[in-house]
């Protein structure tokens, strides 16, 4: 609710500053319960199901509300939405066959690199809201050039994991 109320209205600063401080929360959140189910050797396949699709939850979320805003331009948004279907409907091929296909090192990173830049966004914004005018351009700035680094990554590792699946989708 807070993304859609800062898409749709003036920028003021408590919205700004909750939308930041409820950003990372969800980011850092999925964060501890990797941490958790590892530490606890209590990951599952229902886990390694579901824990990209809340990601994509939260990333898809936070990039609309960008695109509204002007701030992302739509073929960013494409290029990562494109990628998520093929690689999520990967792992339902893979998923009839009994195969699950975590998330693998390139992944992460792609999904670590997108989460830093969106909550830099929402930082640029909540400083931009306060007055801090100059210090929000600085992260806006950096979490463009990090958004440009999570587009390389999302491109890159969609290429790995259909290349690591090539027996999925080619049925060998």
């Amino acid at each position: 609710m807070v993304v859609a109320a800062l898409a749709d209205g003036p920028v003021d600063a408590p919205l700004s500053v909750a939308a930041f401080v409820i950003y990372v929360t969800l980011s850092l959140t999925d964060k501890v319960d990797g941490y958790l189910a590892r530490s606890r050797d209590e990951i599952t396949d229902f886990g390694k199901f579901l824990d990209p699709i809340a990601d994509k939850l939260l990333v898809f979320s936070a990039l609309l509300m960008l695109l509204d805003r002007g701030e992302v331009a739509v073929w960013v948004v494409f290029v990562i939405l494109v990628r998520e279907f093929l690689v999520s409907a990967l792992r339902m091929v893979a998923a009839s066959t009994g195969e699950v296909i975590a998330a693998d090192s390139l992944g992460k990173a792609k999904t670590a690199v997108t989460m830093v830049s969106l909550c830099g966004y929402y930082l640029a914004f909540a400083l931009y809201a306060v007055g801090l005018v100059d210090f929000g351009t600085q992260i806006g700035f950096v979490s463009w050039a990090l958004m440009i680094a999570a587009v390389v990554l999302t491109v890159v590792s969609g290429v790995q994991y259909f290349w690591n699946a090539r027996h999925v989708v080619f049925g060998r």
